[in-house]
C-alpha cells in the first residue's frame, strides 16, 4: 500500500507540467510591462507573462519540463530589469527607452538615482 502511494505521488511531479514564478522587479512603467510581457513570452518554455506594475511583479506561468526559475530571472535581467535582487545586464539597460533609463527600472533599488 505504502509502495502505491509513493508510486502515485511520483507519478503526479512528474505529470507536474507547469509552474508559477513571482519575481520582484525593478520595472515601474507601462514601457517596462511592454517589454518585458512581449519579450519574455518568447522564451522557451514560458507559458504566460503578466507585470503588476503596482507590486513590481513579473508572474511567469511556465513549463517545468522546458525551464525553471533561474533561467526565467537570468532572461528578465538580459531584458535589462533587475530580477529578485539581481541587477539587469547593463547592454541591455543601455537599450531601455529613455523614460526607463532616467527611472532606473533595471537597477536594484538602492542603486536607482532620482532626481
Amino acid at each position: 500500500m505504502v509502495l502505491a502511494i509513493a508510486i502515485a505521488i511520483g507519478a503526479q511531479a512528474q505529470n507536474k507540467r507547469s509552474d508559477t514564478l513571482r519575481v520582484q522587479s525593478s520595472a515601474v512603467c507601462d514601457m517596462c510591462k511592454e517589454t518585458i510581457e512581449s519579450e519574455m513570452i518568447y522564451e522557451k518554455g514560458v507559458q504566460s507573462v503578466t507585470l503588476d506594475l503596482d507590486a513590481n511583479v513579473v508572474h511567469v506561468v511556465y513549463d517545468t519540463r522546458k525551464t525553471d526559475a533561474d533561467r526565467i530571472r537570468k532572461a528578465i535581467t538580459m531584458l535589462g530589469y533587475a530580477a529578485d535582487g539581481m541587477p539587469g545586464n547593463e547592454k541591455a539597460f543601455s537599450e531601455l527607452p529613455d523614460c526607463c533609463q532616467k527611472e532606473g527600472c533595471g537597477k536594484l533599488p538602492s542603486e536607482q538615482q532620482h532626481p
